[in-house]
């Protein structure tokens, strides 16, 4: 393929490949999460499968120019089906000496570096801790380096629209932008109509000027050896959009809750990286969706449990700092026996930890985070898709077994995007719910035989009353009771209602090889494990992969499944908890891999560890 002037003379050649990785680094005020969003945008509606990985600083503001106030956007994107958003990056686009710095050691050999040359001034490298300019020094002679001048060239583009210097300034992640665009072949259209929506006069306009300048310049400068094609992916026929992990699971709550013919009631607290899902929530009220931004916490978990008490669909969204404060009244939940879900973003521990970066510490917490035997279901997400079908489980598993019921996904999750196949509605199983409304065979704990659920009553239906607090309850009668036969039985009740839940789930499923190794993951590690299973065992590796989307209970026949293999790895963001509950659980020699860097995991490091492995066994 061939880009032509206008004058008929040829520009330059296109060369077509399977896929791409390109990442975007600046400080965090030059809007790199903006252009690897609309770089995203773009990608999807042009066919390619992709997946996404925004990287933020944690400081709300660090100082400009500095390794701390880094902020990047990783995209991965292909005419095949994409399960990670890539190993290492094969293009970067980095704004100043920080983003380069932080960046330019993930980046393949020979890999393509287009860097702003405007901010490599003596004090910009001192900011960066710098002591040469590395555009100089030779470190970066092992890579394709495009030098631009991207500050000075926004300027030019943008001098007629009258702004001062600094909002000039702010339109060069557009020029980036555009240039990226040539390179890769990406039409302009969809960013440009985003632009004149999103910002009013002169704005709008000095954005699009410079998304056009940037193409032009590529175009007409010749600065790259070629442009690069890379066709659209053979995706399962439907309409699709982009999605991340926090969109999908409040439009997977809202769906449930319609499917329960029930109101959603959401009580929160803001908190990264979870809030997106309360905002999303919040504009839905058409749907009879009521949020509440509470003043903690425990507010938020408290007006979630009287939401469920009145017959709403409740959920309460937090990460784990907030889920460590809600553990007494998830307690309360457990007890009182109402539906609720609770949802847990996970992120970098202990304390406050790393806000902004991924990790899958809190299985221990939401497995066991609770005072007493309080059990609860437990169900991980494995991909920003999936964050929608596991939200609907959770809430179906919730009213069907009267429980909390807490979801796992992560900042990876959360924040990353992929293209999403929009389900047809009237295929989803509508969610039951059966609310007690007979006073003459009404006992607030009476037991369905198949479920151990409890009835649900409705404050204010006549005949109904009964006491509800976080006191022991009776068995059948819900009464205060301190009997200590009873509490035995009702906390064994409560375990086995649980225990139940694995009726509804799905057998075991392992993919790839009986034998050998298994390879066992739960929630976002699911596309690098899988990717790195692959690889493995078309390099001549026996080897199988069993992702667990159910951690609280287990499905059916796990003894069975790990007693067929030699070895058994259990990959984590964490330092082996996962990998503690099976060997406990099944009394299996599970050997744990764990990686607690705020980064999920690369394939190649998975395809290390398998093969290693495997040559010792």
């Amino acid at each position: 393929m061939q880009d032509v002037a206008q004058d008929g003379a040829v520009v330059s050649t296109r060369q077509i490949i399977d896929d791409v990785v390109v990442r975007f680094a600046g400080d965090s005020g030059d809007g790199m999460q903006l252009t690897g969003d609309q770089f995203t945008r773009t990608t999807a509606a042009q066919g390619n499968d992709l997946a996404t990985f925004p990287d933020y600083p944690a400081e709300i503001r660090a100082p400009a120019g500095t390794l701390a106030g880094v902020s990047g956007f990783q995209v991965h994107f292909s005419s095949h089906h994409v399960r990670t958003p890539g190993d290492q990056p094969s293009v970067l686009v980095a704004m100043n000496p920080a983003a380069l710095a932080a960046n330019v050691k993930d980046l393949k050999t020979g890999g393509l570096i287009i860097v702003n040359t405007d901010k490599f001034g003596a004090r910009d490298l001192e900011k960066a801790d710098l002591t040469s300019n590395p555009l100089e020094d030779g470190s970066l002679d092992a890579y394709q380096v495009v030098p631009v001048q991207l500050s000075n060239l926004t300027k030019a583009a943008v001098q007629e629209l009258g702004l001062n210097t600094k909002e000039a300034d702010r339109c060069k992640n557009f020029f980036a932008l555009g240039m990226t665009y040539w390179l890769f072949d990406r039409a302009l259209d969809w960013t440009q109509n985003w632009i004149r929506t999103k910002f009013k006069a002169p704005y709008a306009e000095a954005n699009l000027r410079a998304l056009q300048a940037g193409y032009n310049y590529a175009l007409t400068v010749e600065l790259f050896h070629a442009g690069y094609e890379v066709p659209p992916a053979a995706l399962k026929p439907g309409t699709y959009r982009n999605i991340t992990g926090n969109q999908a699971t409040a439009l997977g709550l809202l769906v449930a809750a319609q499917k329960a013919g029930r109101p959603l009631f959401q009580g929160a607290y803001p908190i990264t990286p979870a809030s997106d899902i309360l905002h999303l929530l919040a504009t839905y009220k058409e749907f009879g969706v009521i949020t509440f931004q509470a003043e903690d916490e425990i507010a938020a978990i408290s007006a979630t449990i009287g939401a469920a008490w009145g017959g709403a669909i409740a959920i309460t969204s937090t990460s784990g700092p907030g889920l460590a404060l809600k553990g007494e009244a998830l307690g309360l939940g457990v007890i009182v026996e109402l539906p609720m879900v609770v949802v847990d973003v996970q992120r970098g521990g202990p304390s406050t930890g790393l806000p902004t970066k991924t990790e899958q510490s809190d299985l221990f917490i939401a497995l066991y985070g609770r005072h007493g035997d309080a059990p609860n279901p437990v169900i991980a997400a494995q991909t920003p898709g999936d964050c929608f079908h596991a939200a609907i489980d959770a809430v179906r598993i919730a009213v069907k077994y009267m429980t909390p019921v807490l979801l796992l996904t992560d900042g990876y999750l959360a924040n990353g995007a992929a293209p999403w196949r929009l389900p047809d509605l009237d295929e989803i199983p509508e969610i039951p719910v059966s609310l007690a409304d007979d006073p003459e065979t009404f006992h607030p704990y009476e037991r369905d035989p198949d479920t151990l659920a409890r009835p649900w009553a409705i404050p204010g239906t006549p005949g109904l009353e009964h006491r509800i607090g976080g006191l022991e309850k009776a068995d059948g009668s819900g009464n205060v009771s301190y009997d200590p036969d009873n509490h035995q039985k009702m906390t064994e009740i409560r375990r086995q209602k649980i225990a139940r839940i694995a009726q509804d789930l799905d057998p075991v499923d392992v993919e790839g090889d009986s034998g050998g190794l298994l390879v066992v993951s739960w929630g976002g590690t699911f596309g690098a494990v899988r990717s790195a299973v692959t690889q493995a065992r078309l390099a001549g590796t026996r080897c199988g992969h069993l992702h667990l989307r159910w951690l609280n209970p287990f499905p059916r026949g796990m003894a069975e499944l790990f007693a067929g293999y030699d070895q058994i790895l259990v990959p984590e963001l964490n330092m082996g908890q996962l990998a503690t509950v099976l060997r406990s659980t099944f009394l299996v020699d599970a050997k744990s891999y764990s990686k607690v860097q705020g980064k999920p995991f690369k394939v190649s490091e998975l395809v290390a560890r398998i093969q290693t492995m495997t040559s010792q066994a």
